[in-house]
């Protein structure tokens, strides 16, 4: 069967205006279109700040328990080699350069001689003294 040029071309054009008449909404622009690259651009930004936001605290709160711990090890270094303090058995915690001293001496003049040791180490902004003073003295 034979086409006619004619008849080729009646139906070719047609066609080709029906396709593009029904093609003509996937091509036209929304104005809301190129917000949502914006939008999504602005989610990510804030993302990324968050995300760094929470790192540096997470590196901030590394960097203070490096520091308690070394301000701990320095105060115990010093209760220990301290002869007035040394047998007393003192428990010190650190909490951002808050020293806490916890345990069981035998006179005020030790448990202040105590908190004096710790106030004098380095990166100490204050001393809680919790330190009980117990008698030794005992009973038959």
């Amino acid at each position: 069967m034979k086409f006619d040029r004619k008849y080729s071309i009646k139906l070719i054009v047609p066609a080709l205006l029906f396709s593009m008449i029904v093609s003509l909404p996937v091509f036209a622009q929304d104005e809301s279109a190129p917000q949502l690259p914006q939008q999504d651009g602005v989610k990510v930004e804030q993302t990324s700040a968050q995300t760094a936001a929470v790192a540096e605290d997470a590196s901030q709160g590394t960097e203070n328990n490096v520091r308690d711990a070394l301000i701990t090890a320095e105060v115990k270094t010093a209760l220990a080699h301290d002869k007035k303090i040394s047998d007393s058995p003192i428990h010190v915690n650190t909490n951002a350069g808050v020293v806490t001293l916890h345990g069981n001496v035998p006179s005020f003049e030790l448990a202040r001689h105590a908190a004096q040791l710790a106030e004098r180490s380095d990166g100490v902004k204050s001393v809680n003294n919790q330190l009980m003073v117990v008698s030794s003295a005992s009973t038959d």
